[in-house]
């Protein structure tokens, strides 16, 4: 039988996991994100501390197996008035050895039954570069539908890779 993952919300203590599976995710899956792994890795611990204690707006979830951890998910809500009917996905990875097990699917669950403890959120968005065909399948399994698609919305190493943008009604 295989381990069911544990997800919670990550405090500022969970700060030197977070910068580790972080780093490791910029690392091997560049492709994924707009943060370089290069710029993650200068910023300070405290730094990282600061921004993982949970908000009225915002919370990262982490997933753990083994009680180490292996996934992480932030949802926040948009802040300015005209926007505060939106969340947002973002930040979301899982490490390459714990792929498959679960992780992916619990983390985006406890993002988006946060997410609608928000009152007033009427939608989730996310953006995922069209190479990320796995995680773009774990979003649409869970109704998040493409809207839209920027072609050259961010550049790799001179390679201009197109974003698809998704939302989910709550």
């Amino acid at each position: 039988m295989v381990e069911a993952p544990v997800v919670r919300a990550l405090t500022a203590a969970d700060a030197p996991a977070y910068r580790e599976v972080r780093l490791t995710a910029l690392q091997t899956d560049p492709l994924a994100f707009i943060t370089t792994a290069a710029e993650f890795a200068v910023r300070p611990l405290p730094d990282i501390a600061v921004r993982l204690d949970p908000t009225a707006d915002a919370v990262t979830f982490g997933a753990f197996m083994a009680g180490e951890l292996v996934g992480i998910l932030t949802v926040s809500r948009e802040e300015r008035p005209a926007l505060r009917h939106r969340g947002n996905v973002f930040g979301v990875s899982v490490l390459p050895v714990a792929r498959g097990r679960g992780c992916g699917d619990a983390l985006l669950r406890a993002g988006i039954a946060h997410a609608c403890t928000w009152v007033g959120v009427t939608a989730l968005h996310l953006g995922v570069t069209e190479t990320q065909h796995a995680a773009r399948r774990l979003y649409e399994r869970h109704g998040f539908r493409v809207w839209g698609t920027q072609p050259d919305a961010v550049r790799h190493e001179g390679r201009g890779l197109a974003e698809h943008h998704l939302s989910l009604g709550l």
